[in-house]
């Protein structure tokens, strides 16, 4: 659906590939309200495209709720908050865990749920989903973050057949490395010689072209990189083995050291 005159609902709109969300579909005449949980930058990305402000915290539960309520009156859902959620799994307690969990699983559901009935009953309406590369292809150090990105992925291509017909479109998003803002950038981590990277700004066309095309998956990465992540998918074993032998364990390594502080 076009997004011009919509009203967007996106979340993680702090971040700087929220912020690059923002600003595509600012850009592309959409209505925005844009959530997360800083107050002040929220402030100034609301002042700059004209959008409403509303902070919110998706680790709460009432925060979720308030912001269900705001979802119900969405033309397009964007939920592209998440956490890092990186590291072995026994760097995480149980809080850690449900934390995780929260944010970048049960949320995104919760807040489909409540947008869903309405765009149906208007016959039109979309939903993106912001999942991973993470979310087809496994590697080390990341067993939770990979959890709730394979879990978002499923859940919006299964929503996305469970509403055709309906008018209601529904699409995943599958970046990869993202350079110059979001978790990757901000570990400080560096890749092998010849990993490519993409910008959030790129992230953001993906996205606005994955909602006005409805296209139900949509990866922002180098192709070598993409067709490493789906084979892997499709060979984990001998793709596992083969990351290692090439260094891939200690990129993982050094992102989630980068990461801990974030937990």
């Amino acid at each position: 659906m076009r997004a011009s005159g919509a009203r967007v609902v996106l979340t993680g709109a702090t971040g700087g590939i929220g912020r690059a969300l923002a600003m595509a579909f600012h850009a592309a005449g959409a209505e925005l309200v844009l959530t997360g949980r800083r107050e002040a930058a929220l402030g100034e990305l609301a002042a700059r495209t004209g959008g409403r402000a509303v902070v919110a915290d998706l680790a709460l539960a009432a925060d979720v709720e308030r912001l269900c309520r705001e979802a119900e009156a969405a033309d397009i859902l964007v939920a592209n908050a998440a956490l890092p959620a990186s590291g072995r799994l026994d760097g995480f307690d149980a809080a850690g865990i449900e934390q995780a969990l929260a944010v970048n699983l049960h949320a995104p559901i919760r807040l489909a749920r409540a947008a869903v009935p309405a765009m149906v009953g208007r016959g039109r309406g979309h939903l993106l989903l912001v999942s991973s590369l993470a979310g087809v292809a496994a590697t080390p150090e990341s067993s939770l973050y990979a959890a709730t990105k394979f879990g978002l992925r499923g859940f919006g291509l299964a929503l996305r057949q469970d509403l055709h017909g309906t008018g209601v479109g529904v699409s995943v998003l599958l970046p990869g490395f993202v350079r110059d803002a979001g978790m990757f950038a901000e570990s400080g981590a560096t890749l092998p010689r010849g990993v490519g990277t993409r910008s959030p700004e790129q992230v953001a066309a993906a996205a606005l072209g994955a909602v006005e095309h409805d296209r139900a998956e949509v990866v922002v990465a180098p192709l070598a990189l993409t067709a490493g992540a789906y084979l892997a998918g499709f060979a984990p074993g001998p793709v596992g083995r083969l990351q290692r032998i090439l260094g891939g364990d200690r990129v993982a390594r050094a992102i989630a050291a980068g990461q801990s502080a974030r937990h």
